[in-house]
């Protein structure tokens, strides 16, 4: 199996095609990165920017490039010596526009005798013989619909019409409504989306259909023009989005290594604290949010955990319960958008277990609100199911009979059980998780932004050095092909606004009394929110009005306390926006903000070389997302999909490496110097990237080095260091004697000064920058 030593993330998209992406080859090989990292390329939505939604798994997108882009970025990158990873889409496809489509279209118009209705997951029986698709403003819309060129229409919106249904001239062509009954489908009113939908979808995204590639059948088709891609050497391994959402996760991987011929594997899987992948997935590990949340922490400070606990209280009115919290969001997606999942799980328990629709969904909705992680691998994670049902019941006694009565069911999974209860329990866990969390409590526990990332356990504030270095060793025993990551196209925060952010855990003084002039200057009726705005804009900070008003709505809406998605507060929504708009426009707003960012730049600089560095010298994979190694800035999607320049990161390369320096470690080019050598580094020294020891300091300042050795015993490696906490370390005076012992003599990788053998002043080795890589000089 060939594996990389690094990947570069390429948003391949209409305006940035595979042919962009061949182009690029050069400066990423000039940059040391070992594979190139493609985002979805088979044919999707027309006009979409991330790809996620494939209408047709049969060829490569024509928009992003076609079969000639494949080719030409392969080309590129087998010539330079680099490897080429794509991530593909196994658990559904985009039906935005079913004509688009071939399998929706196919079903549409044919129903269950459509040779695609077995790809698709749809309940029949309980829509009556009908695929129902929630389009329409409200049922009473179909009085709108119309047939035009051979088609059922609804404004936009197209449909098939099944054989015998429509002729010309027939009595019913001037009611429309009654050529709608006739069809395979049923166009509904939209809100009837969140309890009578009868198709799995990814989430709550109707426009996203699950298929059943669990049947191989489907498989076969689905991955065709995938498996092409290894038979002809284009392609060296696979990222796997979502395979939480499949039937058989670990069947889908044995099969996926069989047919790309063992293959490099990535899943795209959040493991929560202390979780481990199951011991029969067939891959090398996970796409790294694990270790973006390891590496966050290490550079927060534990001792503001209390004040800034105490500023949340204050500004919701009470200390925040997470666990609460998160079964409260986790019930609002389960009883709300998610209802429609729940139901049909609920028709799934026998008639014999007595228990009546609305109290089978009431109960499995509350076991699923006590899943500690995404989802059960049974039998595997038989214990975990058995814990979120003793959760359930003593949180709610009253449902200790039906729990009782579910839990048997909900352990008669397995691929070959034939348990169609079980094993939709496992696809739609996740789900929940996903909504209730990531895209809700992540937007209401708002005491440090740093913190709610995907992947991460915000209550867990900090993480110290000592445990760091424990992680990272078991990370280099039991997944060293793993991703790591500091930013991706799902981020809720690029690391670079991370990196500012976390600041605050060591201003929180400073923060308070700026968050409260800033709320007597721009008023927002809800206090977790305008903590949550204000990090967000000092986190990015100078950045564009039309980008801070359209985080700030996507915040406030999907946090869900003072507006929503489905039923916006116009008036809460209006109050949002002008507080955004006195960023600009009110001078005291932008004074007060100038002067916080102006406080947090250089702390959050030193704090993001440290990550960054960090991320790529540690155990694992290390994944540089599109234009990171510049400072960047960004929120959440589609804010950090934004197109970026080239064309300069090459010119300020070729400065690098030409002789010139950085201004200064605030300077861009800084992060470029780290992110450069240390991805050249990695590639072209394998030999010393073989193990992990933790490097001590002694010394007024040891606590705010994290330093190691990526060698092994009697062979020194890579060595590390990077500053943490570095106002704390400002406000003791700096390094002063802090040490650490060099056993041979070693040049950095950043200044080319060479240092030890023996004891090396810490303040020496950084005098330049924060941060330092050095390598053995013999």
């Amino acid at each position: 199996m060939r594996t990389p030593v690094s990947t570069y993330r390429l948003q391949i998209r209409p305006g940035f095609t595979l042919q962009d992406a061949a182009q690029t080859v050069p400066y990423l090989k000039s940059l040391g990165v070992d594979w190139i990292y493609l985002s979805p390329i088979l044919t999707a939505e027309r006009g979409s920017d991330h790809g996620y939604d494939v209408t047709d798994p049969s060829a490569i997108d024509p928009d992003r490039g076609g079969a000639d882009g494949l080719l030409a970025v392969s080309a590129a990158a087998r010539e330079a010596g680099m490897g080429v990873l794509v991530d593909i889409v196994p658990n559904h496809v985009g039906v935005a526009t079913p004509v688009q489509n071939p399998w929706w279209w196919s079903l549409l118009k044919e129903g269950q005798q459509s040779r695609y209705a077995q790809a698709f997951d749809v309940d029949w029986d309980f829509g009556g013989g009908r695929v129902r698709i929630p389009v329409l403003g409200a049922d009473s819309d179909v009085d709108a619909l119309q047939i035009k060129d051979g088609e059922l229409r609804y404004y936009d919106h197209r449909f098939p019409l099944a054989e015998g249904t429509y002729t010309a001239g027939d009595s019913c062509a001037d009611d429309p409504r009654e050529v709608h009954d006739r069809q395979h489908y049923e166009l509904v009113g939209w809100r009837r989306a969140d309890t009578d939908l009868n198709y799995r979808r990814f989430f709550a995204v109707n426009s996203l259909a699950g298929i059943r590639v669990e049947l191989p059948e489907v498989f076969d088709e689905a991955h065709a023009e995938v498996v092409r891609w290894f038979r002809e050497g284009l392609v060296d391994g696979l990222r796997i989005d979502h395979p939480d959402g499949l039937a058989d996760p670990e069947g889908y991987l044995h099969r996926l290594r069989e047919v790309t011929g063992g293959s490099y594997l990535l899943i795209e899987k959040i493991l929560e604290p202390g979780e481990t992948l199951p011991a029969g997935f067939e891959c090398e590990g996970t796409t790294g949010y694990d270790a973006l949340a390891d590496v966050d922490r290490v550079f927060v400070d534990a001792a503001g955990q209390g004040p800034l606990d105490a500023l949340d209280a204050e500004l919701r009115g009470g200390a925040a319960d997470y666990e609460e919290m998160i079964r409260g969001t986790k019930r609002r997606i389960t009883d709300g958008i998610l209802h429609a999942e729940m139901l049909r799980l609920a028709r799934l328990v026998p008639a014999a277990a007595g228990l009546a629709q609305d109290a089978a969904a009431d109960a499995l909705s509350e076991i699923i609100a006590a899943f500690p992680v995404y989802r059960s691998y049974l039998p595997e994670g038989a214990d975990v199911l058995k814990e979120a049902c003793e959760l359930a019941v003593r949180r709610r006694p009253e449902l200790e009979d039906a729990v009782g009565v579910l839990l048997p069911l909900l352990l008669g999974a397995g691929p070959d059980a034939g348990e169609e209860l079980a094993i939709r329990f496992q696809q739609t866990s996740g789900m929940v998780m996903a909504k209730g969390v990531e895209d809700t409590a992540f937007f209401r526990y708002t005491r440090l932004g740093t913190l709610t990332e995907v992947g991460a356990d915000p209550t867990e504030f900090a993480v110290a050095p000592e445990e760091f270095h424990a992680r990272m060793a078991r990370r280099q025993a039991e997944l060293p092909l793993s991703m790591t990551a500091l930013s991706t196209h799902d981020t809720k925060r690029s690391e670079d606004t991370r990196a500012r952010i976390s600041v605050l855990a060591e201003l929180a003084p400073e923060w308070q009394a700026a968050l409260q002039r800033l709320q007597k200057l721009a008023p927002l009726p809800d206090g977790p929110l305008a903590n949550l705005l204000w990090q967000a804009v000092a986190g990015v900070w100078p950045a564009d009005r039309g980008r801070l008003q359209s985080y700030a709505q996507k915040a406030a809406r999907e946090a869900g306390n003072s507006t929503s998605w489905i039923d916006p507060d116009e008036a809460f929504e209006a109050k949002l926006a002008a507080a955004v708009d006195a960023a600009f426009d009110t001078p005291e707003v932008t004074a007060e903000l100038e002067s916080l960012v102006a406080l947090l730049e250089p702390y959050g600089a030193i704090n993001s070389l440290g990550a960054k560095l960090v991320q790529l010298t540690m155990p694992g994979v290390p994944d540089v997302y599109q234009g990171t190694e510049f400072w960047d800035r960004s929120l959440t999607d589609p804010d950090n999909r934004r197109p970026f320049d080239f064309g300069a990161r090459r010119q300020a390369l070729a400065a690098l490496d030409a002789g010139e320096r950085p201004a200064s470690f605030l300077d861009e080019a800084a992060k470029l110097l780290v992110t450069s050598r240390a991805l050249r580094l990695r590639r072209d020294r394998p030999e010393l990237f073989t193990g992990y020891t933790p490097v001590t300091a002694t010394g007024a300042a040891a606590a705010h080095l994290l330093a190691f050795d990526r060698g092994t015993a009697g062979a020194p490696g890579a060595l590390t260091l990077a500053t943490r906490l570095p106002r704390g370390l400002e406000q003791r005076g700096g390094w002063q004697d802090t040490t650490i012992q060099l056993a041979a003599a070693m040049a950095d990788e950043l200044t080319g000064s060479t240092h030890g053998p023996g004891t090396v002043a810490v303040g020496e080795i950084l005098r330049d920058y924060p941060v330092a890589l050095l390598v053995p000089t013999a």
